[in-house]
């Protein structure tokens, strides 16, 4: 038997891509071992939204073929769409998979095996590598993904026995429901590596979500690169853009069917386009029973004029609109964000206004990220790039900010 060494690298979608990968292995007679003993093929699921995740994908690989030179090491997913030319020259890597087919893995590995085979059969002499399983099998490339129109059949199925339900006392189960980015902000890469906007239909996921209960799921977390544009591509022709008002409509319809499913008793929701948090929508989204009120809106920036450069779409009133809605709705909901400092251009005095925006909003939590600069983008080419003792000294500011509001949020509970 194979034994097979995974290692997941980014975010809780790459962390959804690999259970499944798992379990197709599986599924062919391959054993899972830890990342840090010998194995006979190493899988690792790359990230390539920040230079440090391109060069941590690279560790990560080169680690693998370290450990046993004679393992096949495979990188698949998003560094694999993003620097094909690197990754085709990479001497540790002998298979790379792109993104929209990591629910062939278990296909293209066996191609490649049967092929290396046949090889050693005819003796000749040295084997030759194939990137991809067999020529252009496994990489999609930028162009060919970004023109997908069609979501990728990945899903658990009820005889996978996943770590997490091997675990006592672990109910929750992460759902993609959704791929794909059409917002473009200056500093992100991920559209080019994930592509444009792709749903799974409702149904599937029901059936997956279903399943799941049936084996002691009890909630669930709906995931994916842009969750707010659940179903807008439906219908649509040509290239779909965010649209506040149509927003929210699939998305609703799904989390209803899904609160009716026997045994599933908390759903939560992955990170959000403040946009979405339409009257209508957070209307409608109050009266779902099941629905955990923890909310994870994006907001980057609290400064209009950084906003503006990162091509947010929005401005600080327009999200703290939103925040203020949420609360007329919910009785108190944890609103949760994001938040870069040292973006290009970011002075004192932009700073100050994000610092003065994130005291009135009083947020439960905020993940504060410094600046990285990601090639590729166009906030890579701007001027007045910040520098790296700015950065970790507005990073201390804002930490120390988000310490005491959590505190403040807990403490309301008291009694």
């Amino acid at each position: 038997m194979k034994k097979v060494a995974y290692h997941n690298l980014g975010c809780k979608v790459n962390s959804y891509e690999l259970d499944v990968m798992k379990q197709l292995l599986e599924e062919r007679g391959y054993e899972t071992v830890d990342f840090d003993k010998e194995a006979d093929l190493y899988v690792v699921n790359t990230c390539t939204v920040t230079n440090i995740a391109d060069r941590k994908s690279r560790q990560m690989l080169h680690r693998a073929k370290k450990m046993n030179p004679r393992a096949l090491v495979i990188a698949v997913g998003c560094y694999v769409e993003t620097d094909r030319d690197r990754v085709l020259s990479d001497p540790a890597i002998d298979l790379a998979i792109g993104n929209n087919k990591k629910g062939q893995i278990a296909q293209i590995l066996d191609r490649y095996l049967a092929s290396r085979e046949e090889e050693k059969k005819e003796d000749k002499g040295k084997e030759e590598k194939e990137r991809d399983g067999l020529p252009a099998a496994g990489l999609a490339g930028p162009g060919k993904l970004l023109g997908g129109d069609t979501m990728e059949d990945l899903s658990l199925r009820p005889q996978y026995e996943d770590m997490q339900l091997k675990a006592p006392g672990h109910t929750r189960a992460y759902i993609k429901i959704q791929d794909g980015c059409n917002q473009f902000c200056s500093y992100c890469i991920i559209p080019f590596a994930r592509g444009r906007i792709r749903s799974r239909a409702p149904e599937e996921i029901l059936r997956e979500i279903e399943s799941l209960s049936e084996r002691g799921i009890r909630e669930v977390v709906l995931t994916g690169i842009h969750v707010s544009s659940y179903g807008l591509e439906w219908g649509a022709e040509g290239v779909v853009r965010f649209d506040p008002e149509k927003s929210g409509r699939a998305l609703y319809d799904l989390l209803s069917r899904i609160q009716q499913v026997p045994g599933i008793e908390r759903i939560r929701l992955s990170s959000l386009e403040p946009r979405i948090m339409t009257e209508d929508f957070v209307k409608k989204i109050s009266g779902l029973s099941r629905l955990c009120p923890h909310f994870h809106l994006s907001l980057q920036s609290g400064c209009d004029a950084t906003l503006k450069r990162m091509n947010r779409h929005y401005t600080g009133g327009e999200y703290l609109e939103k925040v203020k809605r949420l609360r007329r709705y919910f009785d108190a909901p944890a609103i949760t964000t994001d938040v870069i400092v040292g973006f290009p251009g970011e002075t004192e005095e932009e700073f100050a206004a994000t610092r003065a925006f994130l005291e009135e909003t009083a947020f439960y939590e905020i993940h504060v990220f410094k600046y990285s600069v990601r090639k590729g983008t166009i906030a890579a080419k701007m001027k007045g790039q910040v520098p790296e003792s700015v950065k970790g000294e507005r990073s201390d500011v804002l930490l120390s900010l988000t310490k005491a509001q959590a505190g403040r949020f807990r403490e309301s509970f008291y009694g």
